[in-house]
């Protein structure tokens, strides 16, 4: 009887890849009308992320929803992006925008936890941020939403980050 090849390798393997955990946001039934009548598909937005600093999210669309699910997966994973913690929280505010969509994002003291809308709240969530206070300015589209605070996080800047850019050290600008 003969192995399978393809397993016996990845079981001894050790992947690097960190564990990634996924939220769908939304899931959106779209008609397009032709002439035998309607044809659907469903397009999917979902944010992935590790609760350690790295999140990003991704749009797939297909005819069936488990299809539309996994391209957005795949997508995700594509547009990561690294978010800067300073503890529990972000280092500072700032204000994320994508399109007609703005999310302010606000530093929250320890056991605050997450006060953010439903859309916001997953990219936060993933990210690993435990403590913030935001709030969706402009528009409440999910797309626009999520891209805006996922925006917002990657523009982040810590102490070391800031100092470096000016040849000083995160003493000097702290003190």
């Amino acid at each position: 009887m003969q192995e399978k090849r393809g397993s016996a390798v990845r079981n001894g393997a050790q992947d690097n890849t960190p564990e990634l955990k996924e939220k769908v946001v939304t899931i959106n039934r779209v008609a397009k009308v032709v002439k035998g009548g309607r044809t659907f598909r469903f397009s999917a937005l979902v944010v992935v992320g590790d609760e350690k600093g790295h999140v990003g999210c991704g749009m797939g669309k297909a005819a069936e929803i488990p299809d539309a699910v996994r391209k957005a997966i795949e997508d995700a994973k594509k547009n990561m992006v690294k978010v800067p913690l300073a503890g529990t929280t972000i280092p500072h505010e700032v204000i994320g925008t994508f399109g007609a969509g703005e999310v302010l994002l606000r530093p929250a003291g320890p056991g605050t936890g997450v006060i953010a809308g439903a859309c916001a709240r997953a990219v936060i969530e993933l990210a690993g941020i435990k403590d913030i206070r935001t709030k969706s300015l402009r528009s409440n589209n999910p797309r626009n939403v999520v891209t805006a605070t996922i925006q917002g996080l990657a523009n982040l800047k810590n102490a070391d980050d800031v100092a470096a850019l000016r040849g000083k050290e995160a003493k000097e600008l702290l003190s």
